[in-house]
């Protein structure tokens, strides 16, 4: 698989050609992903016997080889694979057509990879139809951000969009309701939960929605809790939003 080529001029940088995934349930999730394109893989005796692999489709090693192999400080748990990156998701084919019941989660400019993993553990989780971010301030596909997801990389479509605005009403004139996720806002989302699909739009912890982002939505709404949003880490506010846009179930 492919990506775009190099940038140049504002445009974002190209993603790599391949990137290193790692621990256990990342590397267990991506080898069985058919959409991935597996170039190596490594582990330790234990890990590989673990994940069914043995040799010659695995390299075993020893611990201190892997680690040298990753980032620093990464928490390989004895394994790790180079892969190609997955393509992004096209937002007309991920919108169209809504969908009841599978919300869709909108990040406005989070950057953090831990916070953008837990967000598609949330997404996997509660049937979200998918991610749309921003191509610039938002994280790219990593060893750190699939660590993070634990294996919902894999399994969560991710679109990629320049303008979030032009995105935001490309949705509502697919049919979803966008409702942006504020903590001052005079109604709360199960107010908006009433069967239309929803598209839920979150702002990066601290700065919020961006102007143009807040009006762009058709609603502004709260979370039903006792504090403010701006008290919860954006991928809790996620976690959250998601089980009551599902009726406060994950899908029995």
């Amino acid at each position: 698989m492919t990506r775009p080529g190099p940038s140049r001029g504002s445009r974002p940088p190209a993603p790599p050609d391949s990137l290193w995934l790692y621990g256990l349930h990342a590397v267990r999730a991506a080898l069985a992903n058919p959409g991935r394109t597996v170039l190596e893989a490594v582990a330790t005796r234990n890990a590989a016997q673990e994940l069914g692999l043995a040799e010659p489709a695995v390299r075993l090693v020893d611990p201190r080889e892997l680690s040298r192999l990753l980032p620093p400080e990464a928490v390989h748990q004895g394994a790790a694979i180079r892969v190609r990156p997955l393509p992004d998701a096209e937002l007309d084919t991920l919108a169209s057509p809504a969908t009841p019941g599978a919300p869709l989660v909108v990040l406005d400019q989070v950057t953090d990879p831990h916070n953008v993993g837990a967000i598609l553990r949330s997404a996997a989780a509660f049937g979200a139809l998918g991610l749309v971010m921003t191509t610039r301030n938002a994280p790219r596909e990593s060893g750190v951000l699939a660590k993070a997801a634990s294996g919902a990389l894999e399994a969560v479509p991710i679109a990629r969009v320049v303008n979030l605005a032009r995105a935001l009403d490309t949705l509502k004139d697919s049919g979803w309701r966008v409702i942006g996720l504020e903590g001052g806002a005079p109604a709360a989302l199960p107010a908006f939960v009433d069967g239309d699909p929803l598209a839920l739009v979150f702002g990066a912890e601290g700065a919020g929605l961006r102007e143009l982002t807040r009006k762009t939505c058709d609603s502004l709404a709260r979370l039903p809790t006792r504090g403010s949003l701006a008290s919860l880490n954006v991928s809790n506010a996620v976690a959250v939003a998601l089980y009551v846009a599902g009726g406060g179930s994950a899908g029995d």
